[in-house]
C-alpha cells in the first residue's frame, strides 16, 4: 500500500531534515486511511509568504457560493493570477475589496489554521501573517474534504496548473502523482536576521489522496535555490520519486 511505503520512507525524510540548516516542518496526511505523518518542527510559526493566497481565494469562493459577495470577471482574473502566477498586486486587490482582515477568523476557526496570526509589530495585511506547517495542512484538508465540490474542483484544477516557477515543493512528488500546489517564498526578518522562507502546500496522488505541507525557514546564509531544492527533495523522498527532484523555481 502507498501509505505503508510512505511510512517506510519517513526515516529518510527525517534524516534529510536533520542534515539541513534552519527549521523544516513536514505534514503528510492520507485522506483515505486518515494516517498522518509529521517530521521536523510542524508547530513553529513562520511567515506565510504566498501560501496564504490559497486561504484568501478559498474564503472568497465560499462567500460567493453563499451569496454574500458577487465576483466580477476582474475578481476571478485576480484570483487566478494570485494562485497561478502568485501575483502580489492581484492578491492585494482581493484582500482590499473583500475585507481580508475580516477573513482571519474564518481562517482560524473554519479552516483549522488555529495558530495563524499577524507577525508582532506589523499591520494586519496578507503579507504580514505567520502560521505553522500544521495550519497549512489543515487548510488544504479543508479545501479537499469540506468545500463545495465546484469550488474544490476549481482550486484543484488551478493548483495543478500553476506557472512553471511554482513547479517545486509538493511538485517534487513527481508527475505520476498528479500534484498541485501553492508555493510561498520570500525574504523575511526574524530576531533581527533576514532570511528566506520557502514553503509549499498542496496535494498528490489519485483523487488528491495525500495532503502535503512543508515549510522551511532558512538561516541567513541560505538561498532561494537551496530552499526550493530542499523542500522538493523532501517531498520526493516521501513519495519515492527521483532525487534531486527536477524543479523550476523563481530566479
Amino acid at each position: 500500500m502507498a501509505g505503508t511505503s510512505i511510512a517506510s520512507r519517513m526515516a529518510a525524510a527525517r534524516a534529510l531534515i536533520g542534515a539541513k540548516p534552519g527549521t523544516i516542518g513536514l505534514v503528510v496526511r492520507d485522506r483515505v486511511t486518515g494516517t498522518v505523518w509529521r517530521a521536523g518542527n510542524t508547530t513553529q510559526l513562520n511567515w506565510t509568504a504566498s501560501t496564504i493566497k490559497l486561504a484568501l481565494s478559498s474564503a472568497i469562493l465560499e462567500r460567493a457560493h453563499a451569496g454574500q459577495v458577487t465576483l466580477t470577471a476582474a475578481d476571478r482574473q485576480n484570483m487566478r493570477r494570485s494562485l497561478v502566477d502568485s501575483d502580489n498586486d492581484a492578491t492585494t486587490a482581493l484582500w482590499t475589496k473583500f475585507d481580508g482582515a475580516g477573513m482571519l477568523t474564518r481562517f482560524r476557526a473554519t479552516y483549522g489554521m488555529s495558530t495563524l496570526g499577524v507577525v508582532p509589530g506589523y499591520t494586519v495585511f496578507w503579507r504580514n501573517l505567520h502560521c505553522s506547517t500544521q495550519d497549512l495542512a489543515n487548510l488544504m484538508s479543508y479545501v479537499l474534504d469540506r468545500m463545495d465540490a465546484t469550488d474544490r474542483a476549481y482550486l484543484v484544477t488551478t493548483l495543478r496548473g500553476v506557472a512553471s516557477f511554482q513547479h517545486w515543493g509538493v511538485w517534487g512528488a513527481g508527475s505520476s502523482m498528479h500534484p498541485g500546489n501553492k508555493d510561498g517564498w520570500a525574504q523575511k526578518p526574524d530576531n533581527g536576521v533576514t532570511h528566506w522562507v520557502t514553503h509549499s502546500v498542496g496535494f498528490a496522488g489519485d483523487h488528491e489522496r495525500y495532503v502535503v505541507a512543508v515549510t522551511y525557514r532558512l538561516t541567513a546564509s541560505g538561498t532561494l535555490a537551496q530552499g526550493a531544492h530542499t523542500v522538493s527533495d523532501l517531498v520526493a523522498t516521501v513519495f519515492g520519486a527521483r532525487t534531486p527532484a527536477a524543479i523550476s523555481f523563481p530566479g
